[in-house]
């Protein structure tokens, strides 16, 4: 099997896709928070703001979600194939959210009515916390297994199998990390009153994000015992939820100094060590089977060709960093306080 810088490559094709995944959590995640606090915001003035705010990059955020869709389909299509069979009713209900959530942002501000504006005001927060939540309850999913035989097929039975309550405390424990992290976003874009008003609103939000997560944490550790195995194998494991609890704490901490910048930055490194937690208990399978241990998805047995996934590689190496020089420009161009103009949404 090749190897690059002693990886194997579908250990390397693995990191990438949980990369991208990373950036596509850190950025959309921010934008899916704003918009989960719309409503508590009364002020026609004050939401436009809140809206005008993630204007520039919420469609940007999305191209994150495209290119590691693209990269886990080139990679590992076999866990495509039996995850999207497994959960085509979440990923089909992720799909409208995500469009109502696009139309609601650019219809807004099509008509002066209050109706029609709050109408979009309605869909677009709804469509923000629904698409958070099933983001989580994807994961809590993929975390818990899926019933998958031997031909990796979903063998599960009525649609609604994956809302059960494992998934459901996920699903919940991701909107709050990302109602706190859309909190401090605004925080770096306004001022005066609304300010104010969403100061306020992340003590609450990190209150409800370090309540959910330590009930998933110790629901995870009682009732999903396979997904210690990796810690308990390898104890010095253990310093990654150490930085993800550093990482949380630090995160009050800086909030109550007003700074929200390196505030911000540790709520984005929360959700990339989270995902990081879920990679070291997974690896290498990448989807479990609950019905026979000898059915689980793996890196090795859902990869592409070694030739394909080198090309890839390739391909990868090349485009990430133009990828990343397209997101700090953009997000450099419209750094700053938001500004009402005729221009705004």
């Amino acid at each position: 099997m090749e190897t690059f810088l002693g990886l194997d490559y579908p250990t390397l094709w693995f990191l990438v896709v949980g990369g991208l995944f990373s950036g596509y959590a850190i950025l959309d995640g921010f934008d899916f928070g704003a918009g989960a606090w719309h409503l508590f915001f009364k002020e026609e003035n004050d939401r436009r703001i809140a809206l005008n705010a993630v204007g520039p990059v919420w469609d940007g955020n999305e191209v994150w979600l495209v290119i590691a869709g693209g990269a886990l389909f080139a990679g590992f299509p076999v866990l495509y194939a039996s995850l999207f069979s497994g959960m085509y009713l979440p990923f089909m209900l992720f799909l409208v959210f995500i469009i109502f959530r696009a139309v609601s942002i650019e219809f807004r501000g099509k008509e002066p009515m209050k109706w029609w504006r709050r109408m979009w005001d309605i869909s677009y927060s709804i469509s923000s916390i629904m698409l958070a939540f099933l983001l989580g309850v994807v994961l809590g999913n993929v975390l818990q297994g899926l019933p998958i035989n031997e031909n990796h097929e979903y063998t599960g039975g009525p649609l609604l199998d994956f809302l059960n309550p494992y998934a459901i405390m996920v699903g919940i424990t991701t909107l709050a990390l990302f109602m706190a992290h859309g909190a401090i976003y605004l925080l770096m874009k306004t001022e005066g009153k609304l300010y104010a008003h969403i100061a306020i609103l992340l003590k609450k939000g990190m209150i409800f994000f370090m309540v959910t997560f330590g009930i998933t944490s110790l629901y995870t550790l009682l009732y999903i015992p396979h997904l210690s195995d990796s810690f308990r194998d390898s104890p010095a494991l253990f310093v990654v939820p150490l930085a993800v609890f550093l990482s949380i704490a630090n995160v009050p901490r800086l909030a109550s100094k007003k700074k929200y910048q390196q505030a911000f930055i540790f709520t984005s490194l929360t959700a990339a060590l989270l995902l990081v937690l879920v990679a070291i208990e997974l690896y290498p399978t990448l989807l479990i089977s609950t019905t026979d241990p000898e059915n689980n998805i793996t890196i090795y047995n859902a990869a592409s060709s070694e030739k394909s996934l080198g090309i890839m590689l390739t391909i990868a190496a090349i485009g990430a960093p133009l990828v990343l020089f397209y997101t700090a420009f953009v997000y450099k161009t419209f750094r700053g306080k938001v500004k009402i103009d005729e221009t705004s949404y």
